[in-house]
């Protein structure tokens, strides 16, 4: 699995909730709108922290052509862009930006995570755009979430030499299981933020993986039958758990993967998750 490192230690972070929460059965315009610049607050502090850190000379180092540095630069610009534009349609109201803790040490590191987050944003718009109820926050949303794709795929390929896509269709992510990866990095939050309609999930983390090969999970858990929903593209294929915690992944991942822990063996929902999302990144299979 491409950069297990990375996701282990992003995943043994643990989840601070210096976002106050909230769990609603239907979120507004406006509780999507905060949900969404919660992420590009996140997303905006990752990048120009970085790029604050890791000069070119860095760059050429690490062993990155010289035009790397620069689109990064451009995505940065694109981040801060998504920050202004939510922030004027929510006006006063919208929510600050949070502290946060980033686990890269150099570019290397710092190119992995990047596909990482470019990744959840993506699933992030995916999975909420069905909330959306106004068509003009729901068009604005699809022009960003357009750009964020094209960020996760350049950065998947170019940079880091992987898979520009994990198939045909992408993974829609819950408001909840993007909180829950996001608020790994969040160390606190001004109290006067408004509350989000999102919890975080108990972490997950697993031995190193790939597609066919039997892992271990390691999640908080008592007695019980548990399953994992493994989330490739629009389908979810769930795998049984054995009593030494270990499950056998499909066959065939490409891409980035995303695994819960749940009670069901036929649905994934908020109230029968246990753990996760843990993030896999696979070699193409073609």
């Amino acid at each position: 699995m491409i950069f297990n490192t990375i996701v282990a230690f992003v995943a043994a972070l643990g989840f601070v909730s210096g976002t106050p929460v909230v769990k609603r059965d239907a979120p507004t315009d406006t509780d999507i709108l905060q949900y969404a610049l919660t992420l590009e607050h996140l997303e905006n502090a990752f990048y120009h922290e970085a790029l604050g850190k890791f000069g070119a000379h860095a760059f050429n180092k690490a062993g990155f052509p010289s035009w790397v540095r620069g689109r990064f630069e451009q995505i940065a610009e694109h981040e801060k862009a998504h920050v202004g534009f939510l922030e004027a349609a929510l006006g006063p109201a919208a929510t600050k930006p949070c502290n946060y803790k980033f686990p890269y040490t150099d570019p290397k590191s710092f190119a992995a995570l990047s596909m990482i987050l470019e990744g959840v944003g993506v699933s992030a718009y995916l999975g909420a755009a069905q909330y959306i109820k106004t068509p003009g926050y729901l068009t604005a949303a699809g022009s960003i979430l357009t750009t964020e794709s094209r960020h996760a795929a350049w950065v998947a390929s170019a940079v880091n030499k992987g898979t520009p896509w994990s198939g045909a269709l992408d993974v829609p992510l819950s408001l909840d299981q993007v909180y829950s990866l996001a608020a790994g990095f969040i160390t606190s939050c001004p109290p006067t933020n408004p509350t989000l309609p999102v919890k975080a999930f108990p972490s997950l983390t697993t031995s190193k993986a790939a597609p066919g090969a039997t892992i271990t999970l390691t999640f908080n858990h008592t007695a019980g039958n548990y399953y994992l929903a493994v989330l490739s593209g629009l389908t979810t294929t769930y795998v049984p758990i054995n009593n030494n915690n270990k499950a056998t992944l499909p066959e065939g991942l490409a891409g980035t993967v995303y695994a819960v822990v749940t009670t069901s063996k036929d649905t994934v929902a908020d109230d029968n998750t246990v753990a996760g999302p843990a993030v896999f990144v696979f070699p193409d299979n073609e």
